[in-house]
């Protein structure tokens, strides 16, 4: 799976990041709230394009494959999630 991950920084600690999945270009129109610090968003046709990421404890962390999952893409390696889990 290509992904990409934006992280955004206040005074230098990550408050959020987002992981955008691979697919052609699209608007979010829905976003669902799966857990209280994950959030997915769906473009017009239901497709998931990304996760929001609100919090980088290893409980949230670990979940990102299962909701990976839950929206019909690829588990990401340890080592695709290793900068979402660095402190």
């Amino acid at each position: 799976m290509n992904t990409t991950v934006e992280m955004t920084f206040r005074k230098g600690s990550r408050i959020a990041a987002c992981l955008r999945l691979d697919g052609p270009v699209a608007h979010a129109v829905r976003t669902t709230k799966v857990t209280e610090t994950l959030l997915v968003d769906f473009d017009d046709g239901g497709r998931a394009l990304g996760l929001e990421i609100l919090a980088f404890d290893e409980d949230t962390v670990g979940r990102i494959n299962d909701v990976l999952r839950s929206v019909g893409h690829p588990a990401l390696s340890d080592e695709e999630l290793g900068p979402l889990g660095a402190a």
